[in-house]
């Protein structure tokens, strides 16, 4: 089933505020819970939706992402993976888990998102990494390898990752109790906000580790050579396992997402498996026929047949001479152009007139059926 537009399924225009959104979101999150809603499978899939939707349209860089490039431009961005949205509900879990039945859908819908009391984080995956690279068109076609550098977390090799100097460890917070979360009440609503004292990690680190001052990580530029498949197009992106950001605590590293654009060619342009080209010839050479030699974008020159009468704009197809894919190869279409001289000699006019008498032309031309003009 095709995905929805965000902005379609949370039912928002696409100025909206960030409160309208938010309140769009809540509204649905509340009438699509499946604890509202035990057994619904559809509705269950809405409520997935919604918070897609969300999770998407509430972050600025996601939203401007997806307004200018559609889902492509979202796909792999550092946050929620696909079908891993819980940090989209730090706002609202907290609000549902006091309307009455709805504890604990977090837990069982993302994997335990929430800490247990008296016992630091869940081991959850390193942020997932975006990187854009441009590639010739050629490029594209056929396949290159490019190197790219980039920036990531990795673990710290003094403190193995715990952020910790010297094996201190890490000990349960005192304000939150290892819950990462403070609550308040707000009239009829009790709101958990993110602990102070902590930063949501549940536990405090006394001795912090002097190299990496307690984050765990040391950020590292880093080389990569990616391997670009012959045949991808403007827009796909490439996933290379475990090449993004390390775990913050002890969990499996990100991903690294290359998203792929291709930089315009000047003379061939892409359709599908198909390349297509414009190639000009004279009035003599469309009227009489004849052989010219044209280069393909893999720098062969290949003979041309131009037969007899060809009219301006008339394509003819190349076999096996387009983009490779899975073993076969598409087409290339070849357009003429008639090139109408803007300058003539006085004997080149005077063969001009020569044939429009002959032709017998006039000027009182009868039109061309469009059926006739297609092609």
């Amino acid at each position: 089933m095709a995905k929805r537009d965000y902005y379609e399924v949370l039912g928002v225009e696409k100025n909206a505020s960030k409160d309208d959104i938010k309140k769009a979101y809540r509204k649905l999150a509340i009438q699509y819970h499946p604890d509202k809603n035990p057994g619904n499978r559809e509705a269950e899939e809405k409520f997935k939706e919604a918070t897609e939707a969300y999770e998407i349209l509430s972050d600025d860089q996601k939203k401007a992402a997806y307004d200018q490039f559609g889902f492509a431009g979202v796909e792999g961005m550092s946050g929620a993976s696909h079908g891993d949205f819980s940090q989209a509900f730090r706002g609202f879990e907290d609000i549902f888990g006091d309307l009455g039945g709805f504890g604990g859908i977090f837990d069982t819908f993302f994997g335990g998102g929430r800490r247990a009391g008296g016992g630091g984080s869940s081991v959850r995956q390193g942020a997932n990494l975006r990187y854009d690279v441009e590639i010739p068109f050629k490029d594209a076609v056929f396949g290159t390898k490019v190197e790219i550098q980039y920036s990531r977390n990795e673990t710290c090799p003094a403190c193995h990752g715990s952020g910790a100097a010297g094996g201190s460890g890490k000990k349960v917070c005192p304000t939150c109790q290892g819950s990462g979360q403070v609550r308040h009440s707000q009239g009829f609503f009790s709101v958990a906000s993110t602990c102070p004292s902590c930063g949501g990690e549940g536990y405090i680190i006394e001795h912090p580790c002097k190299v990496c001052g307690g984050s765990g990580a040391q950020k590292k530029r880093q080389k990569l050579m990616v391997t670009i498949p012959g045949g991808v197009e403007s827009g796909r992106r490439l996933a290379i396992s475990r090449q993004g950001d390390a775990s913050p605590n002890g969990g499996p590293p990100g991903d690294l997402y290359v998203f792929i654009r291709v930089r315009p060619h000047e003379y061939f342009e892409r359709q599908d498996l198909d390349l297509y080209c414009a190639v000009p010839i004279s009035v003599p050479q469309a009227a009489l026929g004849s052989e010219i030699h044209v280069s393909t974008l893999d720098g062969k020159t290949i003979k041309i047949k131009v037969p007899p009468g060809i009219q301006n704009g008339k394509m003819l197809r190349i076999r096996d001479e387009g983009v490779p894919s899975g073993g076969r190869r598409g087409s290339l279409f070849i357009k003429f152009m008639i090139q109408i001289p803007t300058k003539l000699s006085k004997r080149g006019r005077e063969l001009m007139e020569e044939l429009s008498r002959a032709e017998g032309e006039n000027d009182s031309p009868k039109p061309i059926p469009l059926s006739e003009l297609s092609g």
